[in-house]
């Protein structure tokens, strides 16, 4: 969808849930719907989607050329820091007609200017921009599969130029080999990092979400790589487990090979009409079956667009129905206190018939040296 359809498919979101307009704040929303966003900040900048009408936005006049520039938003009404830009959010309202109706803003707007919105439509009720936007975002058309794609291509050139440091990696701090993520992401057309790299080797393994500190890559050491960057504004997430040199921990190799076939049962049951609790259902049953469903401690998989993390989420009791367009990942894991952790994963798109992965490099745990 281009920029207006997106806005025009929003107008019938709002109707389905008697909304009257959506309020957005710099955020995910604000570019989806208008091409613009920018940091969150103490100013009121605001994108109004009406029911009817066209998108208007309420934003400092310091604003006023960079939104033309990224947005093709017509109306722009400003205001300057000795104003009152509320007033003007009113003087919107009263001609789009929706003051004392049921208004949506956005789902990450800060208390301040809910507050405020709240005091200056006391007749109106609110709800969350989600209920207009959300079903948009879910569905990706295809020039953000198109982006989805090329960005897991930058992750996976990535991941095998890291995977060939070998036992060069040995010596190295998780910190420092975050740092070589990231330059090797850029060097291959990225756009930054999606998130901050997580590398955590041995021990820390076992902690899902630690990103990466001080501690020496040491040989034997399962190392837990997790990173993605950016093209086009859209998002890549993939994770290995690696061995850069030396022995294992005993039981690694079966927990890795576990863990492998999880995320294959996970991925095998994706496909239209089925749940997002199927998914995690199949993939946790491996997991269990093996002896180790109490160190799988998080959901399956979360959703994948314009954030890293987004609805579907792949989760136990989640009984959406999977759709064409729906992109999400697949990371099982297993975690051993105090010894190490194992996770892989990676992003499916749902197609008509079933799915495709958004990425494709190597699961297997050895590297060069190995």
């Amino acid at each position: 969808m281009n920029r207006q359809q997106r806005v025009d498919a929003c107008r019938r979101e709002l109707a389905n849930a008697d909304a009257a307009a959506a309020l957005l704040f710099p955020s995910v929303d604000m570019a989806y719907l208008s091409g613009f966003t920018d940091e969150p900040m103490e100013r009121v900048l605001f994108l109004i989607v009406p029911r009817e009408g066209e998108p208007i936005f309420v934003a400092p006049e310091m604003y006023d050329e960079q939104i033309r520039d990224a947005s093709w938003v017509e109306d722009i009404r400003t205001w300057g820091d000795g104003d009152d830009p509320y007033a003007l959010v009113e003087t919107v309202a009263a001609e789009c007609g929706f003051t004392g109706e049921r208004l949506l803003v956005d789902d990450r707007m800060w208390a301040l200017f809910t507050t405020e919105l709240r005091d200056r439509f006391p007749d109106a009720t609110f709800g969350l921009a989600s209920e207009a936007v959300g079903p948009l975002r879910l569905r990706k058309d295809d020039a953000e599969l198109a982006a989805l794609r090329s960005a897991g291509a930058v992750a996976d050139a990535a991941s095998a130029a890291i995977r060939s440091l070998g036992r060069d990696a040995v010596g190295l701090t998780e910190r420092e080999l975050a740092g070589r993520i990231e330059t090797e992401l850029d060097s291959h057309g990225g756009d930054g990092v999606s998130f901050e790299p997580i590398v955590a080797s041995g021990p820390n393994g076992a902690k899902p979400h630690h990103r990466h500190g001080d501690r020496e890559i040491q040989a034997g050491d399962p190392v837990v790589l997790d990173f993605g960057t950016r093209v086009d504004g859209y998002p890549s997430d993939q994770t290995r487990t690696v061995v850069f040199d030396g022995t294992p921990p005993e039981a690694f190799e079966r927990v890795h090979q576990i863990v492998r076939e999880a995320l294959e049962a996970g991925v095998d049951a994706v496909e239209p009409g089925v749940s997002a609790h199927e998914v995690d259902a199949a993939a946790r049953q491996v997991i269990e079956a093996a002896g180790y469903g109490e160190q799988f401690i998080h959901r399956t998989g979360h959703g994948l667009g314009l954030e890293v993390h987004e609805p579907p989420y792949i989760v136990e009791g989640n009984d959406q129905p999977l759709e064409p367009g729906m992109v999400f990942s697949v990371e099982p894991g297993v975690y051993l206190d105090g010894e190490f952790g194992v996770r892989i994963e990676d992003i499916v798109a749902v197609t008509d018939d079933g799915s495709e992965r958004l990425n494709d490099s190597p699961h297997g745990w050895r590297t060069e040296s190995q």
